[in-house]
């Protein structure tokens, strides 16, 4: 066995180790607090909607689980089961030239693990979400939803993948930067068009109504500076009864999205103080700070892979017999998670500490009272659990836990 082959299965295996340990804790946690309701949420949430969210996390997990051992036995599989060495060889005998051999098994790659992962959609969306009652979705808009993303997927990704194979391929020693900087400007101009030409394929925007919800949000966007295209509702609720609030798009080009079945939960007040939550995220930057780490982030991974698709055991390692271009990058793309893992915790600390951010200056130009309010509507109409564990909150949660969230709005009135 390879030295890299090696390292790769211990990451792997401590990973997974881990994952399922955290998944068990979170179980364990879950289950031991089911029967009561937290005692800052006692007269806020009944027993039987606490009840509802124990179940609906134990289900998500028992499941997490499955998938989680289902995606290490396709991972293995791709690799050292010698999946994507076949894959190679049969786009290779057609006697294609490395950018479209390239293509064609990225896409191909990309179709078959599409198949692999539709019964877990599917059981998630028609089983999992209607046991709970938040499944809207009909097997039509199912079905429909999953060519428009196959065809909005194709005029996107084939363009980019051909860019990014062409440059490592002609570019020189140099070709991590400029692919860095292409895929940076992309980025930016998939977040740009958005809400403009590519959620409308999906979802029906309609301007928020006149009223005293648009009254309201529009004297808050008015005494933080805020500007933008408009408020609008999404019509979430074909698809699941879970509701939220977003912003979208950057520049002159920025939206507020409310889903409708957030708007049928929430009073004016609360819905005001859920926008002005939304609306620190921006005054506090979190968005900018967001984009610049994940295009550092980018940077370095396109440094790492320059670097391995220069060293033969990256391939060999892993299963793939000869050494190229396109199988560099998917090798990169499908083993990066496992070596990535460890950061999760980092990551969902950063995040958390952007929410308290929000949090404050929510209660600054809003409420701290309607928002603690608007938050507790929100657990109980996504079943949210109230009792996670601890450490698996630390390691996964972008959110800080409601126990706490709420202790620290309460500080704030």
């Amino acid at each position: 066995m390879q030295t890299f082959t090696l390292i790769f299965l211990i990451f792997l295996f401590a990973s997974t180790l881990v994952q399922i340990w955290l998944s068990l804790r979170q179980k364990q946690a879950v289950q031991t607090h089911r029967d009561a309701v937290p005692e800052a949420f006692a007269g806020k949430i009944t027993l039987a909607e606490h009840q509802k969210a124990a179940d609906y996390t134990l289900a998500k997990g028992q499941f997490g689980r499955i998938q989680l051992m289902l995606g290490v036995i396709v991972l293995l599989a791709w690799t050292l089961g010698g999946g994507l060495e076949w894959l190679d060889q049969v786009w290779r005998s057609l006697g294609w030239g490395a950018l479209l051999t390239g293509t064609a098994v990225i896409l191909s790659m990309t179709f078959i693990s599409s198949l692999i992962d539709l019964p877990s959609s599917l059981y998630s969306t028609f089983v999992l979400e209607e046991r709970f009652g938040f499944n809207k979705t009909t097997f039509k808009t199912f079905v429909v939803d999953m060519l428009k993303g196959t065809v909005l997927g194709l005029a996107i990704g084939v363009p980019l993948i051909l860019f990014v194979l062409w440059l490592m391929e002609s570019a020189g020693s140099a070709w991590w930067i400029y692919a860095w900087v292409g895929l940076t400007v992309f980025s930016l101009l998939m977040t740009w068009a958005y809400p403009k030409f590519i959620a409308p394929l999906f979802n029906k925007f309609q301007p928020l109504e006149e009223g005293e919800v648009a009254n309201r949000i529009h004297a808050l966007l008015e005494r933080t500076g805020f500007n933008s295209k408009g408020v609008f509702v999404m019509d979430g609720s074909r698809r699941s009864a879970h509701g939220n609030a977003y912003f979208t798009g950057f520049g002159k080009n920025k939206r507020i999205v409310f889903f409708d079945t957030l708007l049928k939960h929430l009073t004016p007040t609360q819905i005001e103080a859920v926008l002005a939550h939304e609306l620190g995220h921006f005054k506090r930057k979190h968005i900018v700070k967001g984009m610049i780490l994940s295009v550092l982030m980018t940077l370095i991974g396109f440094g790492v892979l320059a670097w391995l698709m220069q060293q033969p055991w990256f391939y060999t390692s892993l299963g793939v017999s000869q050494p190229s271009t396109y199988m560099a990058l998917i090798l990169f793309m499908v083993v990066s998670p496992v070596f990535t893992f460890f950061i999760t915790p980092l990551m969902a600390r950063f995040s958390r500490k952007h929410e308290f951010e929000a949090d404050e200056f929510a209660a600054q130009q809003s409420s701290a009272t309607e928002l603690i309010a608007a938050l507790v509507g929100l657990y109980k109409e996504n079943a949210s659990t109230l009792t996670p564990d601890p450490l698996h909150s630390a390691f996964y949660d972008s959110h800080p836990p409601a126990a706490i969230r709420i202790a620290h709005l309460q500080k704030q009135t």
